[in-house]
């Protein structure tokens, strides 16, 4: 038998985790031994659990520290081990793989925090102007010669836990149901915006089309216009139908005043893309006077970045999507530095996208009609996210009530 010890710390009894690691490791066919355990003496003092894990081979232990890591248990015995990247693009054999959560690693005797934490990442080491660093990067952004983390020495994982402010967020995380009290819930997520901006950090608004499409585009507009949305990450539906609305009264084709289709409505939205296309960019044509209201106005006037990323069934697209796969999720990780809030709704592939490049101290709402979508962003990693399965409509209708009486 191969062995690892592990660290975990914060409130882990109350919170299940110590279970859930206990579990994992049995599931995953390991075996574990309680070297120590120091309980916190008070409601706000963490507890320590110190854990012997052995498996019985080197890829079966790997496999059971990758998951657990997940939950925050960690070596953070040694030094953490280097390799270098010897091709543009590929990381080196057993290279460590990151989760959301706060990591150090020890680094030439000193602990490194980890810079820009994602998950599905590896950790560079590179010397900056006061020190050594140590940052994340992905797949297309590493280099011949980076210095890339390997196993799991020397590595320590936070696992994140809710300020007292937060404490109130967790109303969704046992499980997925429509049959919830929505009114109450969104009247909550509301409070967590207050809490959001009261401290100074921005909200990221992550959207669909089905947003105009449901006639909900000027609820959002507004969340913008009153400074509830700070940075919005959408494709090239959600701005072209939007611009669309504006355009011609129209989302598809369909007229959103009375919900029946326009002659020649399928048309409208190509119409829309080719008049921004023709006036360079949505900022061009909000200066122009050609585009006067909804969505990407609000954005244009009120100083709102914006980061549009394509996909393979774009019409046109509009001038300001980035087409690159690349180059978009180079620019939706700029945009959510230093977010404290991410609302992402209706919407499966951006909620998704977006939820791989959050750090877990980033409060995360998914609204969705389909519960699948909420389930698939917690499966892949974005554990602190809470859902509501709703439409999308109702959604932002209320939290604009619940935010204009607070």
């Amino acid at each position: 038998m191969i062995s690892e010890t592990l660290t975990i710390r914060g409130h882990i009894i109350d919170s299940l985790t110590l279970s859930r690691v206990l579990d994992v490791i049995l599931e995953l066919g390991g075996e574990y031994y309680v070297e120590s355990f120091e309980m916190g003496r008070t409601r706000e003092e963490p507890s320590t659990a110190v854990l012997r894990v052995s498996a019985a081979d080197g890829d079966k232990l790997d496999e059971i520290l990758r998951e657990v890591e997940r939950h925050g248990a960690s070596s953070d015995e040694g030094e953490a081990k280097l390799a270098s990247v010897d091709m543009d693009g590929v990381y080196p054999e057993g290279f460590y793989s990151t989760t959301n959560l706060p990591t150090h690693v020890r680094v030439s005797g000193q602990w490194l925090e980890v810079q820009g934490i994602e998950m599905d990442c590896a950790v560079r080491i590179r010397q900056g102007d006061s020190g050594l660093v140590a940052e994340c990067v992905s797949f297309a952004d590493v280099r011949a010669g980076d210095m890339l983390i390997v196993g799991h020495d020397g590595l320590r994982t936070s696992r994140w836990e809710p300020e007292k402010a937060d404490e109130g967020f967790g109303f969704m995380t046992s499980s997925i149901s429509t049959e919830r009290p929505k009114r109450t819930l969104i009247r909550r997520v509301a409070e967590s915006m207050r809490a959001t901006r009261d401290a100074g950090r921005d909200i990221l608004f992550v959207g669909g089309p089905a947003i105009v499409h449901s006639g909900a585009g000027p609820l959002l507009e507004r969340l913008i216009h009153d400074g509830w949305v700070n940075r919005l990450h959408a494709g090239n539906a959600l701005a072209t139908h939007d611009i669309e609305s504006l355009l011609f009264g129209t989302s598809l084709g369909v007229g959103l005043e009375h919900g029946t289709p326009f002659r020649h409505g399928h048309q409208h939205h190509l119409r829309a893309i080719n008049t921004i296309r023709r006036a360079g960019s949505i900022r061009a044509a909000v200066d122009l006077g050609i585009l006067k209201g909804g969505i990407m106005h609000a954005c244009v006037l009120r100083g709102v970045p914006f980061v549009l990323a394509g996909s393979i069934r774009d019409d046109g697209p509009l001038p300001d999507v980035i087409t690159d796969v690349i180059d978009a999720q180079r620019a939706m990780r700029e945009l959510i530095d230093g977010i404290g809030m991410a609302l992402l709704v209706a919407t499966t592939l951006h909620s998704v996208a977006t939820g791989n490049l959050l750090p877990a101290p980033v409060r995360v709402v998914c609204v969705d009609s389909d519960a699948d979508t909420v389930i698939k962003l917690a499966d892949r990693g974005t554990h602190q996210a809470v859902g509501l399965v709703t439409d999308c409509e109702y959604f932002l209708r209320e939290l604009v009530t619940a935010l204009a009486e607070g």
